[in-house]
C-alpha cells in the first residue's frame, strides 16, 4: 500500500532582498496578503492537503515567522473580554498543535536543493512534500490537494507545472515531456533555467512538489548545478536517470509569484477582488485608476 504523504518542508530561510527595507525586520514570509501571511496560504494548502508534520526550513532572522504559529494568550484575553468571537475564530487557523510543527536552520544560502535536504532526518524513509511560499496559488481545491489526490493514483515524483511563455522559461525548471495525458504528463528530463531558445517545453515547474525518500538520497551528493547552487530538479532528475517515474501535474487554478514586487501586488488585488467584504470598494478603485490612466494618455 502506498505511504499517504503527511510530512511537508517549507523552505523559508531566504532574506527577501527584493522587499528591502520592509524584509530588514521583517520575514518576506510573513508579510501580509490582504489580511494574512504569505505562510498562513501555505499552511491552510497543507492542512486541506491532509499535511500532519510542517517542517520549516529557517535561517537567522526568522523569529517572527516562529512566533507567528505561538499561541498570544494576552491577545486572546483581550478579544474574549470584548466579546470578539469572530476574530478569536481567526486566531485559531495560526496556532500549531504541540509537536506538529518543527523549524530547521539553514546555515548557508546554498539554494533550494539543499534547503530540502537540512530536513533529510525528520523526513526518514517517507514520502514528503515542499511548499514554496513564494507561489501563492488562488484555486477552487488547492493545489497540493490536487496533487496528492492525483498522487494516490501514480505514485513516484511529482512537480506542480503550468505553461509560460517561451521567453520566460529561462526563470524556471522546465520539464522534458515524455508522454502528455493531459492533466499529467511523464517526464524523461528536468532543465534548470535553461538557455533562451534552449527549454525542451514551455511546462515550467512551481513551488509544489511531491517527492519520494530517494530524491533527499540523491540530494546527499551535495552536486552543485545552475547558478552554483544545489538544485533540487537535478535531484529529481537524478530518479529519472535510475528509472524512477516522475510526473509533472498541471493544476487547475491561478498562480501568483509573491517572491517578486509585481506578482505580491497583483495577488493583492486578485484576492481583495475575491473577497466580499473588500470586493466593492476595491472594484470601484480599480476602475476609477484605469479610468484616470486612460484620460491621462
Amino acid at each position: 500500500m502506498r505511504k499517504k504523504v503527511t510530512k511537508a518542508i517549507f523552505p523559508v530561510a531566504g532574506l527577501g532582498t527584493r522587499f528591502l527595507p520592509a524584509t530588514k525586520s521583517v520575514p518576506k514570509e510573513i508579510m501580509t496578503l490582504v489580511d494574512r501571511p504569505l505562510v498562513q496560504y501555505a499552511i491552510d494548502e497543507a492542512r486541506a492537503a491532509g499535511i500532519k508534520e510542517f517542517i520549516f526550513v529557517t535561517s537567522r532572522g526568522k523569529s517572527a515567522l516562529e512566533d507567528y504559529f505561538d499561541h498570544s494568550p494576552i491577545l486572546e484575553q483581550e478579544l474574549r473580554k470584548k466579546g470578539k468571537d469572530d476574530l478569536l475564530e481567526i486566531l485559531k487557523d495560526t496556532y500549531m498543535d504541540s509537536g506538529a510543527i518543527a523549524y530547521i536552520r539553514q546555515h548557508q544560502a546554498l539554494g533550494l536543493g539543499h534547503a530540502v535536504w537540512c530536513a533529510r532526518r525528520l523526513i526518514a524513509n517517507e514520502p514528503f512534500a515542499v511548499i514554496l511560499p513564494d507561489d501563492v496559488i488562488a484555486a477552487e481545491k488547492p493545489c497540493l490537494q490536487q496533487m496528492v489526490e492525483a498522487y494516490e493514483e501514480t505514485g513516484g515524483n511529482m512537480v506542480a507545472a503550468m505553461e509560460v511563455a517561451p521567453e520566460k522559461a529561462s526563470s524556471y525548471g522546465v520539464l522534458d515531456v515524455k508522454e502528455d495525458m493531459g492533466k499529467i504528463v511523464s517526464v524523461k528530463g528536468m532543465v534548470e533555467k535553461p538557455a533562451a531558445g534552449e527549454a525542451p517545453s514551455n511546462l515550467a515547474v512551481i513551488g509544489r512538489y511531491i517527492l519520494s525518500p530517494s530524491v533527499m538520497k540523491n540530494l546527499n551528493k551535495m552536486k552543485k548545478g545552475a547558478g552554483g547552487e544545489i538544485q533540487l530538479t537535478d535531484a529529481i532528475a537524478q530518479d529519472i536517470e535510475k528509472e524512477q517515474p516522475v510526473y509533472g501535474y498541471r493544476f487547475k487554478g491561478q498562480r501568483f509569484d509573491c517572491g517578486s514586487k509585481s506578482g505580491f501586488l497583483q495577488a493583492t488585488v486578485a484576492f481583495a477582488l475575491a473577497r466580499e467584504d473588500l470586493r466593492d470598494d476595491m472594484m470601484a478603485f480599480v476602475n476609477q485608476v484605469a479610468l484616470n490612466a486612460s484620460a491621462a494618455e
